[in-house]
């Protein structure tokens, strides 16, 4: 191959990438969604699929590191120069959809195949990424491979984990060659990124209701997640009058609401999925109470405000139903802005793929977010029809995929022509 010179980069086959798509849907979809859920013989195949794919495009050679992350490297004219990586998770959460993740990494592939099938090498490497366990489906703990080589995965929060059906997590990762006391040395390998561009669909409809194909994403909001506790007292559905109840159950659904308000007020989301109540039966008084709780701001003052108001409500809530409170910690992330430059580039390739003009926030968490952490990072959302994921009717029409898929080619272009950083 000759080097770049300054012809523009070769364009990314939007049609290949959605075939490719097609195929990995075929191989682990179904009537029921997707079944890529990490750590399972379907996300082998998948990945068995990526391999083959990338072997056709010369690229014989994957890496697979300690944390179970799939590498991919197609060398470029200054070896010497940190590589440019792009990718995303092809694991999904069960019964999922068939785009989630995936399109991070076909279009990667697609990337990568343009490069590889035109008479030039890229400037410097580009390197494919598929994250693993992304979704956090069996364990609970999103983010697993991307945490590990941004240097923030912790093994010891992690040992106790059990899957639904009892498996412990060092057992079943062990079956897939990953040991988890040695997941963090993937850390070793961030040296040689300069950075990480990453496309995935929206997951929301805010796009869609706009009739924007895709956009350029400015950052992933920050989450904090938690557990409220009431305490009240059990009694008998029949014989206890209403003016002496302790009804821990009418308390934690008295603090959902109030978490809707609260949410609403400060211009975050918030969301009370669980609650789950003892005794549990129709003919008797809650008397304890658990309420989960997920609170989500880009705006790191305005999360915590979120978090205190939650806490201050759910204490005056739980004093007017005669109950205690207690709250236990699960999970938070502050939130995550991405490179100015890359966002600046980003937005610039989408304006000229069609789609919206300035960047949007990012509701939910990405690998994107743990690598920003470390190395200059950015993300191009494409639109979903009627923001629906993690479910089987998930899907983006053709058109937007193929303006995304456009736009992520032109960031990629760019990011590859600046001086690496």
């Amino acid at each position: 191959m000759s080097g770049p010179g300054d012809a523009p980069a070769p364009p990314v086959d939007a049609g290949r990438v959605l075939a490719d798509l097609a195929d990995l849907a075929a191989l682990t979809g179904g009537p029921e969604g997707a079944r890529r859920v990490c750590w399972t013989s379907e996300w082998e195949a998948a990945r068995d699929l990526l391999r083959n794919r990338l072997a056709a495009i010369g690229i014989d050679a994957t890496e697979v590191d300690e944390a179970g992350n799939l590498w991919a490297r197609l060398p470029g004219a200054d070896r010497g120069a940190p590589a440019l990586a792009l990718g995303s998770h092809l694991d999904s959460v069960p019964a999922g959809g068939p785009l989630d993740g995936a399109l991070g990494v076909i279009a990667a592939l697609g990337v990568l195949r343009a490069w590889a099938e035109s008479d030039r090498e890229p400037p410097r490497d580009l390197v494919l990424i598929d994250f693993a366990d992304e979704e956090g489906s069996r364990f609970g703990r999103s983010l697993f491979g991307s945490s590990a080589l941004a240097g923030t995965l912790d093994p010891a929060a992690l040992r106790d984990l059990e899957d639904a059906d009892g498996n412990a997590i060092g057992d079943v990762l062990a079956g897939h060659g990953v040991d988890l006391d040695r997941a963090p040395a993937a850390h070793e390998r961030i040296g040689g990124i300069g950075a990480w561009l990453e496309l995935h669909i929206e997951q929301g409809p805010v796009l869609d209701a706009a009739g924007e194909s895709c956009a350029a994403v400015s950052g992933c909001a920050g989450v904090e997640r938690f557990r409220l506790d009431f305490a009240g007292q059990a009694s008998h559905a029949g014989t206890t009058p209403m003016d002496q109840r302790r009804d821990a159950g009418l308390a934690a659904a008295a603090t959902a609401l109030a978490v809707e308000r609260i949410a609403r007020e400060h211009g975050g989301v918030g969301t009370t999925g669980r609650i789950e109540l003892e005794p549990g039966v129709i003919t008797a008084v809650a008397g304890r109470a658990e309420l989960s709780v997920d609170l989500r701001h880009p705006d790191a003052d305005r999360l915590e405000a979120m978090h205190a108001a939650v806490r201050q409500a759910a204490d005056v809530i739980a004093g007017s139903h005669s109950c205690k409170v207690s709250e236990q910690p699960v999970w938070r992330i502050a939130p995550i802005p991405f490179d100015r430059d890359l966002v600046g580039r980003a937005e610039a390739a989408v304006a000229a793929a069609g789609g919206r003009r300035t960047a949007m926030a990012s509701g939910a968490l990405h690998d994107a977010a743990e690598l920003a952490r470390v190395v200059p990072a950015a993300m191009v959302f494409a639109a979903s029809v009627d923001g629906i994921s993690h479910a089987r009717e998930e899907r983006s029409r053709d058109a937007d995929l193929t303006a995304a898929i456009g736009a992520f080619g032109e960031l990629t272009a760019a990011a590859l022509a600046a001086p690496p950083r």
